[in-house]
């Protein structure tokens, strides 16, 4: 009974190796392109590898491959259907901007001109993410010189934006207005990674992001805190009062109703976070910090994985330069940010932050809250059918068990679905050790290829599980 199986694997191994040379030339040309979004100068070679990266996936077999401009760095659409019309849909995400990079950042080569070491595959996007979002191709073609068919399992498309490293300003109103073309019962995001190299991993969501600047304003000037200090309210005493009242004693947020709604762990959950070779000490030395701190009850990969958070990102006011200056200054202002979890809205967030900061101030202080863009949390069910079938392609490619992870930062894949309404599940293979925005970013060439096979499998695994799922 196992020998279809052992045959399938044997050939999407066979075909991987045949055809790694080639997969690794053209990523290495790609990795050439310097497609640092967030520098101006470098718009000409973002456009340049939304080109570059539409013509090998015409090369791949995409019968559709459109460029979709934004007022932006522009995306890049494909699409792929299946003979079968009973086939699920799926949605690859990913993308093709990096981050910036130069050699005096103390990389040890140049970071767009790719290098081998040690079986790493050294420059900037590597990993993030240039590198996850090709093994789609190599391994889409495995899968059906594997199986023998004319087109995947699945009707298979790809959305890989230009600007996710400069915060996707451009990406909700991309997907809003593509939202027919861009339907699917499924999303992958292959922006994310795994555990560690002896541990894969699937993320099954991550945290919603919404930011605030809080702006406190006393006296139309500052005063002298000789004549007037001790009979005015002071703007900067006020921000330390209401950065003070953020958390209680327990190390919960205080700010009444900013947990409704809250999706909490459930006890497998916690378990299988609880089986993870987690070692708090090693992660304190990467954190570069001396002890855990956070809300009582729960692990440290419990905190920042499933637990909803507000950090003070910056705090001033008054004077700062040296000696002193004794006034009370005008103003004064705190920067929050909140990681949200499952069940929490950002329109609920920025209601009750608002009500709790004003009833933080005292009179005499008037109160402004700024709310910037948010980003909402993600979380697809540990028995969700199309989360098993990541998990079965991914065990089938490390032949070894797979774990359960989840992100504690936030991405615009939750854009997708929240305008799409498809599950988002995640698959990546890139691991802690790769650097990612940092000098000498890498991708492991065997995960790499372990990237491919999975995505070998996953086609047809999504298909048989979907069709029969309740």
């Amino acid at each position: 009974m196992s020998h279809p199986v052992d045959s399938v694997v044997s050939a999407v191994r066979t075909y991987i190796e045949q055809h790694r040379a080639a997969f690794l030339d053209d990523l290495t040309a790609w990795l050439r392109i310097p497609s640092v979004s967030a520098q101006p100068d470098h718009a000409p070679d973002v456009r340049r590898s939304a080109d570059w990266l539409a013509v090998k996936l015409a090369e791949t077999g995409f019968p559709t491959v459109e460029i979709w401009r934004t007022p932006g760095a522009p995306a890049v659409f494909a699409e792929w259907r299946s003979a079968d019309p009973e086939a699920p849909t799926v949605l690859v995400y990913g993308h093709h901007d990096v981050q910036p990079a130069a050699r005096e950042d103390g990389w040890d080569s140049d970071p767009f001109e790719p290098v081998v070491r040690e079986n790493r595959l050294y420059a900037r996007g590597a990993a993030d993410d240039k590198g996850q979002v090709f093994f789609h191709t190599l391994g889409v073609r495995a899968h059906l010189a594997a199986t023998g068919r004319t087109t995947p399992a699945v009707n298979l498309k790809l959305l890989i934006e230009g600007e996710e490293e400069s915060g996707s300003p451009h990406f909700e109103a991309l997907v809003q207005e593509h939202a027919d073309r861009l339907a699917a019962d499924a999303v992958i995001v292959s922006d994310t990674g795994m555990w560690s190299e002896d541990t894969p991993t699937v993320c099954t969501g991550m945290r919603g992001l919404t930011e605030c600047e809080i702006r406190l304003y006393g006296p139309d000037q500052d005063i002298h805190s000789g004549s007037f200090g001790g009979a005015v309210p002071n703007p900067a005493t006020a921000a330390a009062r209401l950065v003070a009242a953020l958390h209680d004693e327990h190390g919960r947020v205080a700010i009444p109703g900013f947990y409704d709604g809250v999706v909490e762990l459930t006890d497998r959950e916690r378990e299988l976070f609880a089986e993870l070779p987690f070692d708090e000490q090693r992660w304190l030395r990467t954190a570069k910090s001396y002890a855990t701190h956070g809300e009582a009850g729960y692990s440290t990969l419990e905190r920042i994985w499933a637990r909803p958070t507000a950090e003070v990102n910056g705090i001033g006011g008054g004077y700062q330069g040296p000696g002193s200056k004794t006034i009370i200054p005008s103003g004064a202002m705190v920067k929050l940010s909140f990681r949200m979890v499952a069940g929490q809205e950002p329109e609920h967030i920025e209601k009750a932050v608002r009500a709790w900061a004003v009833e933080q101030v005292p009179a005499g202080i008037r109160c402004e809250v700024v709310f910037g863009p948010a980003t909402r949390p993600c979380l697809t069910p540990l028995d969700h059918p199309a989360l098993q079938s990541v998990a079965n392609a991914m065990g089938r490619a490390f032949g070894k068990p797979v774990r359960y992870t989840r992100e504690g930062g936030s991405g615009p894949a939750a854009a997708l679905q929240e305008v799409l309404g498809a599950p988002v599940l995640f698959l990546g293979i890139s691991v802690p050790s790769d650097g990612w925005h940092a000098p000498n970013e890498k991708v492991e060439l065997d995960l790499l290829l372990k990237g491919v096979e999975t995505t070998a499998y996953l086609w047809g695994d999504l298909a048989e599980n979907w069709r029969h799922a309740p």
